[in-house]
C-alpha cells in the first residue's frame, strides 16, 4: 500500500523503477523523491551528520518511531530507509490493522529471515495501538525478526508505552518551514511544465495556508493549476479560492499543552505581544475560553500575586464578562487581561511562602496554638490559661504588638519573603517595620 507522506527536491522529476509516474496521479505522488537526501526540511536527520545518515553509514539501522506533523515525509523516509538498507518494506496503518493484521505481517518476516531477508515494518500511526498490541511488537523487535519503524503525530511520551520506546529510538521531524515550502513549489513547476500564477505575496499566501504540511501545500497546487487562469493571484484573490490548512491544535493533545505553557511564560516574560498570539492561537485552535480564563486566574495568583493586588479581581471580572458576554464580545476582557498580566510586576512570592508553609505544616504535625492567642469562652478554659497575657493590637503602640504567634516550641520561620517589585515594595518596608518592632519588643 503506497503510503501518503512526502516529499522531496531533486535536479529532476522523480521516477520509480526508471519510469516517470503517470500525470494522472496525484502530484504529491508524482514529486515523492527516490532518495533520502532528496527529502526536504528533514536534513537534521537526513544531512550528511544527519542521524539516519549516521545509522545508514554504520550499516545498523535501528528501530525508529518518527515523530512529526501531517505532510512532513514520514512514510517516505521510512519506505527509502527501507530501500537503503536492503529491506523488504512492508507497511500497516493503525487504523485498519488489528492482532491478525500483526501476526501475519511478523510470520512472513520470519520467513523471509529464515532465507537471509530483512524487513521493515513500517506501521502509520501507531500511537493508535493499544497497550497491548504494542507489547505485540516487543518479542519481534528484540530478536531482529523486524525494523520496527512507527509514525506517530502525536507526542511518544504519551502515545506510547515505556517498553516500546526503550527499544526504539525517537527521531523528529521537523514541520516543513518556508524554504522547504518554496523548494516544493518548484518541484512541482518543473513537473507540470506550469509557472503557477501567483504574485509574491500570492506564492507567500500559499506556503503560509499550508502551514507546514507539503502534502496539502501540492494539494492545493493541483487547484491551483486547474482553475487555467492567465491573471496572477495575489493573497486575498487566493484566499477566496482555497481553504487555509485547519491549524493543528487538539485539546485534549500535546498540543494544548504546548500552547498553554506558551502562553504562561509568555506571561510570565512580561511580554504582552506574545502573549496575545499564543492566546489567539488557542482561541483560534477552538480552545474553550472558560479553560482560558482558569488558567489566566491562576497566573494572577501564583506570578503576579501581591506584586499587583488588583490583578486577582480584575482575572475574576474578566472571567465574568465572559460568562455574561459569551464569545465573540467576551473574549475582549480576556485579551485585556492577558495585556494586564503581563505587563504588571511579577511576583511569585506568595506562591513559595504557601509551599514552604505547607511542608512546615506536614512536618510539625499537631502543635497547639500558643495559649495566649486562644479563645476562652467557657470558665474552664479560662482557668487553664486560654487567652492569658494575650494583647489586642488595636491598642499597642502603632498597631503592633509583636507578640508570637507560632505553637509554643516551634521557632519562628519565615515564609513569605516580598520582592522590590510593585506593591510588594511597600509590603516589604511594613514587614521589616514590624520585624524592628517585634525584635525589640520581644527582648
Amino acid at each position: 500500500m503506497m503510503g501518503d507522506d512526502l516529499f522531496g527536491q531533486g535536479d529532476a522529476s522523480p521516477k520509480r523503477g526508471g519510469d516517470r509516474a503517470a500525470p494522472t496521479q496525484p502530484l504529491a505522488d508524482r514529486l515523492r523523491p527516490d532518495r533520502l537526501e532528496d527529502v526536504v526540511g528533514q536534513g537534521h536527520l537526513l544531512g550528511p551528520d544527519g542521524a539516519l545518515t549516521r545509522m545508514l553509514e554504520r550499516g545498523s539501522l535501528a528501530s525508529l518511531i518518527l515523530w512529526g506533523g501531517p505532510g512532513v515525509g514520514k512514510t517516505t523516509i521510512a519506505r527509502l530507509l527501507a530501500r537503503a538498507a536492503g529491506l523488504t518494506f512492508v507497511q500497516l496503518s493503525a487504523v485498519f490493522s488489528g492482532v491478525a493484521d500483526l501476526k501475519k505481517a511478523f510470520d512472513t518476516a520470519r520467513r523471509l529471515a529464515q532465507t537471509g531477508g530483512g524487513t521493515l515494518l513500517f506501521v502509520d500511526e501507531i500511537h493508535r495501538f493499544n497497550r497491548a498490541q504494542q507489547d505485540g511488537f516487543l518479542p519481534v523487535v528484540e530478536d531482529g525478526t523486524v525494523v520496527l519503524v512507527g509514525a506517530t503525530t502525536e507526542n511518544p511520551s504519551f502515545a506510547l508505552n515505556s517498553a516500546l520506546l526503550s527499544r526504539c529510538q525517537v527521531m523528529v521531524l521537523n514541520r516543513l518551514d518556508d524554504p522547504a515550502l518554496e523548494a516544493l513549489l518548484a518541484r512541482a513547476e518543473e513537473e507540470t511544465g506550469q509557472p503557477l500564477p501567483l504574485t509574491e505575496d500570492g506564492r507567500a499566501t500559499l506556503r503560509a495556508m499550508a502551514d507546514g504540511d507539503g502534502r496539502y501545500l501540492l494539494n492545493m497546487v493541483e487547484q491551483i493549476l486547474s482553475l487555467k487562469t492567465t491573471t496572477p493571484l495575489d493573497a486575498q484573490a487566493l484566499a477566496r479560492l482555497l481553504a487555509r490548512r485547519a491549524v493543528l491544535y487538539d485539546r485534549d493533545r500535546e498540543e494544548h499543552y504546548n500552547l498553554i505553557s506558551a502562553l504562561h511564560k509568555s506571561m510570565r516574560g512580561s511580554d504582552p505581544d506574545a502573549a496575545l498570539y499564543w492566546f489567539a492561537r488557542m482561541l483560534e485552535g477552538g480552545e474553550d475560553p472558560r479553560y482560558l480564563a482558569r488558567r489566566l486566574t491562576r497566573f494572577a495568583a501564583e506570578d503576579v500575586g501581591m506584586a499587583d493586588p488588583h490583578a486577582l479581581p480584575l482575572a475574576i471580572a474578566a472571567w465574568e464578562t465572559y460568562e455574561r458576554l459569551g464569545s465573540p464580545e467576551g473574549e475582549l476582557a480576556l485579551a485585556q487581561l492577558v495585556v494586564h498580566l503581563a505587563t504588571a510586576p511579577k511576583s511569585n512570592a506568595v506562591y513559595k511562602a504557601y509551599g514552604a508553609a505547607r511542608r512546615a505544616a506536614r512536618t510539625t504535625g499537631s502543635l497547639m496554638p500558643p495559649a495566649h492567642i486562644l479563645n476562652a469562652p467557657t470558665k474552664l478554659m479560662q482557668e487553664i490559661g486560654y487567652g492569658k497575657g494575650y494583647e489586642y493590637d488595636h491598642d499597642a503602640d502603632e498597631g503592633f504588638s509583636g507578640q508570637n504567634y507560632f505553637p509554643d516550641g516551634m521557632r519562628r520561620q519565615s515564609f513569605y519573603t516580598p520582592t522590590g517589585r510593585g506593591y510588594e515594595r511597600e509590603v516589604r518596608h511594613r514587614l521589616e517595620t514590624w520585624a524592628r518592632l517585634r525584635d525589640r519588643r520581644q527582648s
